[in-house]
């Protein structure tokens, strides 16, 4: 199947792979240390519903070819969207004249396999009719609606894409390929009573097709429908949320999305270029403990499906499992070819890009906190006072520095092991390092996000996943209005 799909896109540029080889020997007669030529075809359908009207439709279409050179740490790149031939013997000509003239410090040979099957490789855009596209967004409108009478205003978008790569590098005699399928529902619903409108936000998606999203769930409900009534359901539980506690109190985070606290404060500082840089706290950490024996951290891009899980990663490297802290001791970190490589360490499966004209970086891909085997209930009983927080709505982290703010979207007051009434949005701050060393029970039931992850960094942006199961920390900084 992979070499029918890499002869299929190395035809629609009348391209073959001795062509491709061709590219890759000149840049090895130039005495380079690496270098990597990537393909990449790129759609992207977006359907946007607002108070019960479809507002806004786009489609967008893009393919080019980046072509990379490295010699003695300075990177050499050039892309196109020219895609011929000609074209790419001029790109790689151009780069290879910018290097110096100085002795090789080859990269090693990598071993490069295109035998996972992580996805479908269906193209929602293409194979699934605009009409049903339309239902779908006005049934979530219906549904809203039909569910509470204070529901006021919704609003849903629908993301379909499909992505082909191809990656040829100087370290591998094999071209990798790829084929990435993605879709993604987002919905807002806003309630108002008495005055007081407050808002609820869910959705999801993953790796999958469009048809998957309105299967039968064990729950008689399809992810679409489940996911419009946890927005209900978040919308109407803030209408009776009272003001948050403030002060330094134990504080347990729920199960899922609130794993974006580890993807944030301890993931980003734990990417390669960072650490090479010496920007990121856990520099000079590699064996030391850094957490709560309780935490296990990893970052996995081999789940099934899962929205932050490839193949290969963009230079061609086989997605891994990566465990990052281990019982609390730093035991690796995210590398890519080139910090791999200046490191003295070799990649991790996590050299991504955002596309054909952007350079690869470390990046995270399913990052998540192993489960322990604490019972849900057990955990908050615990609490004597504190905070439940289920869920969170946006934060900021210093990557230097690792200290966070996050805000929750659904949080709970807990006292004497019970939880009382709901807090309005109550504010976590911390640093994720001492964070992890105050962990003080791990759940059993460890739950990845629904799918709606997005990780910036140095202006790209990626599809990622998070996780955790519900966690207690003995003492977290909380911010409210009392």
């Amino acid at each position: 199947m992979i070499k029918v799909m890499k002869n299929v896109l190395l035809n629609r540029y009348n391209l073959q792979e001795s062509n491709i080889f061709l590219l890759l020997n000149y840049m090895s007669e130039n005495k380079v240390d690496f270098g990597d030529i990537y393909f990449q075809l790129r759609e992207q359908e977006t359907w946007v519903l607002e108070k019960s009207i479809i507002k806004k439709s786009t489609y967008l279409f893009d393919e080019g070819v980046g072509i990379r050179v490295i010699k003695n740490c300075s990177t050499f790149f050039s892309c196109t969207n020219v895609i011929t031939l000609n074209s790419l013997m001029d790109s790689t000509k151009i780069v290879c004249k910018m290097i110096p003239d100085v002795s090789n410090h080859l990269f090693k040979k990598s071993f490069n396999s295109n035998n996972m099957n992580l996805y479908t490789r269906f193209n929602s855009i293409q194979n699934f009719s605009i009409e049903k596209k339309i239902y779908t967004l006005n049934l979530i409108d219906q549904l809203a609606r039909n569910t509470d009478h204070r529901i006021t205003d919704v609003y849903a978008t629908l993301t379909c894409e499909y992505e082909e790569i191809l990656i040829g590098s100087t370290d591998s005699n094999i071209l990798s390929q790829d084929v990435r399928p993605l879709v993604r529902i987002t919905i807002r619903v806003m309630a108002e009573q008495n005055g007081i409108r407050e808002n609820g936000c869910s959705g999801g998606g993953g790796r999958l097709g469009f048809q998957d999203l309105l299967k039968k769930q064990s729950n008689d409900e399809t992810l679409i429908e489940s996911w419009t009534k946890e927005a209900v359901r978040i919308a109407l539980i803030s209408l009776s949320a009272k003001s948050s506690i403030s002060g330094a109190f134990p504080v347990i985070l729920g199960s899922g999305w609130p794993g974006i606290l580890f993807h944030e404060a301890v993931g980003h500082g734990l990417e390669g270029d960072f650490i090479r840089k010496k920007t990121s706290i856990f520099t000079k950490k590699m064996g030391k403990i850094v957490a709560s024996n309780l935490c296990t951290v990893v970052d996995n891009g081999t789940l099934k499906g899962s929205r932050g899980s490839i193949n290969i990663d963009d230079e061609g490297t086989p997605s891994k499992y990566n465990i990052l802290i281990d019982k609390g001791i730093l035991r690796s970190f995210l590398q890519d070819k080139l910090n791999s490589h200046l490191m003295g360490s070799t990649s991790t499966g996590n050299g991504r890009r955002d596309s054909y004209s952007s350079l690869p970086m470390p990046r995270m891909t399913n990052t998540y906190l192993l489960p322990g085997k604490d019972a849900v209930q057990d955990i908050i009983l615990s609490l004597e006072y504190g905070i439940y927080a289920v869920n969170f709505s946006d934060g900021q982290v210093d990557i230097t520095s690792g200290n966070f703010v996050f805000t929750t979207s659904e949080a709970y007051l807990v006292k004497k092991g019970k939880i009382l009434y709901p807090l309005k949005s109550a504010t976590l701050i911390g640093s994720g390092i001492e964070v992890m060393k105050l962990i003080s029970m791990v759940g059993n039931d460890l739950r990845m996000d629904n799918g709606l992850g997005c990780c910036g960094k140095n202006g790209q942006n990626i599809p990622v996943c998070v996780g955790q199961p519900t966690i207690r920390v003995d003492k977290l900084t909380v911010g409210g209005s009392s």
